[in-house]
């Protein structure tokens, strides 16, 4: 997974309208991609990466999809509990041992209290939140059943990760045997077959 960083931008909407913003992503090229799908155009040249990662460089562990399913599962037990959303921000984002998550999170915070969607919050960050996921928060904002749709996106990113755990776990052995083969291999070839070469010689 590429390193997201935080890239500035201005361009215009549908109704010709300039406007500017921020917006998370691994490249200039990507960032131009989301643009376009929100509808807007950028300008040429007005792109630009804001300066150090959003994430910390080095700072950190990398946020990987087991961190995105585990959020999955925080929010939606917090929204069944009747927490309001921009709390369960809070108290989701401050448990999280992962800084560079709980940055992910802050930052997700801070668009919906700017008084944007939940779902369009997530779409700027399409590095850690894919379409699918996206499409089903937008679905539960509109139809008023967020938790449940958060309940359903965490228990398809849990089996995702458990299976993705299985197939790991099952393709080590092979591995191994592999490793090992070619180890021995290796020692034939170099010690013990010049040996007995040596022996036919004499």
């Amino acid at each position: 997974m590429a390193q997201a960083a935080t890239f500035t931008w201005e361009g215009t909407n549908k109704q010709g309208k300039l406007i500017r913003g921020e917006i998370t992503a691994g490249s200039i090229d990507a960032v131009k991609a989301e643009l376009r799908k929100q509808g807007v155009t950028p300008k040429p040249g007005k792109v630009k990466r804001k300066g150090n990662s959003l994430f910390g460089g080095n700072k950190g562990k990398r946020i990987v999809p087991a961190d995105i399913a585990v959020f999955s599962r925080q929010m939606a037990t917090m929204l069944k509990a009747g927490v309001p959303l921009v709390q369960a921000f809070d108290i989701v984002g401050q448990g999280h041992s992962n800084k560079n998550m709980t940055t992910l999170i802050m930052a997700i915070k801070a668009d919906v209290e700017a008084g944007g969607t939940f779902a369009s919050a997530l779409a700027k960050h399409h590095l850690y939140f894919d379409d699918l996921f996206v499409s089903l928060v937008d679905a539960g904002e509109a139809s008023g059943a967020l938790e449940e749709l958060l309940d359903k996106v965490a228990t398809y990113k849990e089996k995702t990760e458990a299976l993705k755990s299985k197939i790991k776990k099952a393709l080590t052995y092979p591995i191994a045997v592999l490793v090992v083969a070619v180890v021995v291999t290796a020692i034939l070839l170099i010690f013990v077959v010049p040996t007995f070469a040596g022996m036919f010689e004499g």
